[in-house]
């Protein structure tokens, strides 16, 4: 590894773990360069999977704020976010990515479509009964998620806070802070398999760590002042971009 690709990979580590923390979808950066790079896919997407999750730790503790009285909705998906992001990283490695990726364009638009109606949607099912700390469809949707996110990893966000929004009575940001949590666990449970199973380079590890801790941090400065409508709007680009490279590749 040159001086050059090694400021690469942490440039896009501080990237990514700045887009991750305010919206999700760091991961379109990060594993990209590491193709771009000549490294294989899957030995780029464990080693990515790992260094990001310093960095979703680093943003989860700068939404702190956010996360009071939480806990109990935290302990509930947390496990089944685990779970799927188990699960997830058991597919990546024995099966053939082609029929997954096919609709993962689908889930991200349909996550993109929540995203924006969701103030009508919580309005219009204001009568229905909620749980306010996550019922069942909520855990199934953590789980999901965690398997999408084992599994591949980009718009993990985008699709939890898109599928939470609709499912749960909660202000955006603090559900932002819960995506941050979660996700930063489901990076964390699928690396563990990586490391059993897969190659990882640890030099990429270091490198991501250590810009997506600096990004992460960076990024709930940011993200924890934008107004809910900004958020949104932020949250329905990165998507837009996710489908659209999703699709060209």
């Amino acid at each position: 590894m040159t001086p050059l690709e090694a400021t690469l990979i942490a440039l896009a580590g501080v990237c990514a773990g700045a887009i991750n923390t305010v919206v999700g979808s760091g991961t379109l950066i990060t594993f990209p360069v590491l193709l771009a790079l000549g490294y294989p896919p899957v030995v780029a997407n464990a080693s990515n999977s790992i260094g990001l999750v310093p960095g979703g730790v680093a943003g989860a503790i700068g939404y702190r704020r956010e996360l009071i009285g939480q806990r109990k909705r935290l302990l509930r998906l947390g496990g089944a976010s685990l779970l799927g992001g188990v699960t997830g990283a058991v597919l990546l490695l024995v099966l053939s990515p082609d029929v997954f990726e096919a609709v993962v364009p689908v889930l991200i638009v349909i996550a993109l479509i929540l995203v924006v109606a969701q103030p009508w949607l919580s309005r219009k099912l204001a009568s229905m009964e909620r749980h306010e700390h996550g019922g069942a469809s909520a855990i199934a949707a953590a789980y999901g998620t965690g398997v999408y996110g084992g599994y591949f990893g980009a718009a993990q966000g985008v699709l939890l806070v898109g599928m939470l929004g609709i499912l749960m009575d909660e202000r955006l940001q603090r559900l932002n802070a819960l995506k941050n949590v979660l996700t930063a666990g489901v990076n964390l449970v699928a690396g563990l398999v990586f490391v059993a199973i897969a190659d990882v380079d640890w030099w990429i590890v270091l490198l991501i760590a250590a810009g997506s801790t600096a990004g992460g941090i960076l990024g709930a400065k940011i993200g924890r002042r934008l107004p809910p409508a900004v958020l949104r709007g932020l949250i329905v680009a990165v998507g837009l971009v996710a489908v659209v490279l999703l699709v060209i590749d």
